[in-house]
């Protein structure tokens, strides 16, 4: 059996997230009416004169630094000449020869606990074109040029990829990175990050890479992993029955889980660049890339080690914490407000908080409970004011917006029982009231124990402290 090998390159377009357009003063709110986001400029019209926002240059340059890249002190804008109906100037402005950021990398972590380097090899700014809209008109397209002159970072990866797995690993990554950077919303649903994605088979061993098939605007992590898996298994299909892979774009249909053909590729680059000549080169200072420099927050990776480091957490659950970048300042916010307890804290942040945002399909900045909330609720846990089980219903509570906690465990009348005589009581008529259990206990039957811990916690409401009544317990069954 031939073993055949898998090469993935990945280039992925991350929409920046400044108020205007790159080379125009229009707005790129998502969601307007059609044809209402696009002024001349976008459109070319003649006599228009683009002007570069800087803005836009300055958050390249940002997730450049961030991933360890060259930041080209001279970069070029230049005429991507094509013809598509939603570009009415037949050019798109990009950057071809001299990227603004060149040779990065980018390390993601594999399921097997193992790590792996992924080259980046540019990074470059170049304007949206507008949208073909298909689902409203018959036999007809319509133009909505909104997102014309949008500006966007396509992150160019190496082919170093070798599954469908790694490469929806290196995209996550990447996503991560550019929302903690504040530079992309990463709204995929919206097309803010999206990816093509350029496949190809070879044998083992062969040093040459395979025919390559690029796979166009794939906006979300589990489609890009089916749509490489099948196209893999496609090319793979064809290379075995003696037929060759053809140059070409496709397209992934996420109904019937299968790439088609698009357009053919004569060449690797079929498009014609030459300079924009409206447009001056662009030249960065030092000043200028010190002050993206100042403005990056602590990056994933280095604060999943500090919390690590600092609060004890396991890699498993720093990782989580750190996912984004907005849960992770919302676990620091709630140990700080608690003074400590940080395995705690996590625990509650990772479980019941993280259930009724994923319930509720909230995200963490749009919790009711906020962590000053949060905190004082596990306060009331940690000096035994309530069990770890009633905080659940006093969570509950917090989220419906009853209050605080303090006022809620005195409303609902919560409060944990630590008096060793009243625990006592109720333990003792428990006891009373189950003869036949008790003797089957004291005749070898040890997982009655948790029946009688059972009936001792319903008698009390579930408001008896659990560790007292376990102590208390085992003393009585003794006897």
């Amino acid at each position: 059996m031939m073993e055949w090998e898998t090469v993935i390159g990945l280039e992925i377009h991350a929409q920046l997230a400044t108020k205007s357009k790159i080379f125009s003063g229009a707005a790129i709110a998502y969601g307007a009416e059609p044809n209402t986001q696009a002024c001349a400029i976008d459109l070319g019209m003649p006599g228009v004169l683009p002007v570069l926002n800087q803005e836009a240059a300055r958050m390249a340059v940002m997730l450049g630094l961030s991933i360890n890249a060259e930041i080209a002190r001279r970069s070029v804008f230049a005429r991507k000449n094509y013809f598509y109906p939603d570009l009415p100037k037949g050019y798109q402005i990009s950057q071809y020869e001299l990227p603004i950021v060149q040779k990065g990398q980018l390390t993601i972590d594999l399921d097997d606990g193992t790590s792996k380097v992924i080259g980046v090899t540019r990074a470059h700014l170049e304007e949206d074109a507008g949208k073909s809209l298909h689902e409203d008109f018959h036999g007809q397209s319509g133009i909505d040029l909104n997102r014309a002159g949008t500006p966007l970072l396509e992150i160019v990866s190496e082919p170093d990829m070798r599954s469908a797995k790694e490469a929806v690993a290196y995209m996550k990554k990447l996503h991560q990175m550019v929302v903690y950077l504040g530079i992309c919303d990463g709204n995929m649903q919206e097309g803010s990050f999206r990816c093509d994605a350029n496949v190809s088979v070879r044998r083992k061993g062969d040093p040459q890479f395979g025919t390559r098939a690029e796979i166009k605007n794939i906006n979300s992590f589990r489609f890009v992993e089916r749509a490489i898996d099948y196209e893999v298994e496609r090319q793979i299909d064809l290379l075995e029955s003696g037929r060759k892979v053809v140059q070409e774009t496709r397209l992934y249909d996420p109904d019937k889980g299968e790439t088609r053909s698009m357009r053919s590729k004569e060449e690797a680059n079929d498009y014609r660049y030459f300079p924009d000549p409206d447009l001056l080169p662009l030249v960065l200072d030092d000043a200028f890339i010190e002050a993206a420099r100042a403005d990056l927050p602590e990056l994933p990776d280095i604060k999943k080690q500090r919390f690590i480091t600092q609060y004890g957490l396991s890699a498993y659950d720093a990782g989580v914490l750190t996912a984004s970048r907005a849960l992770g300042d919302y676990y620091e916010e709630t140990v700080t407000a608690l003074g400590g307890e940080p395995k705690l804290c996590a625990n509650w942040v990772m479980g019941d908080l993280s259930g009724f945002l994923n319930k509720e399909n909230r995200d963490i900045a749009e919790s009711p409970v906020s962590a000053a909330q949060l905190a004082g609720l596990l306060r009331r846990i940690s000096d035994q004011t309530i069990s770890g089980k009633i905080a659940k219903d006093v969570f509950e509570a917090l989220w419906a917006g009853e209050g605080e906690t303090d006022a809620i465990i005195e409303k609902r009348g919560l409060r944990q029982i630590t008096d060793a005589s009243a625990i006592e009581k109720v333990i003792d008529e428990v006891i009373a009231a189950n003869p036949e259990q008790l003797a089957q206990y004291r005749s070898g039957k040890d997982k009655l124990f948790a029946f009688f811990v059972g009936q001792v916690m319903k008698a009390s409401r579930g408001k008896a402290n659990p560790q007292q009544v376990n102590d208390v317990l085992m003393e009585k069954l003794k006897g």
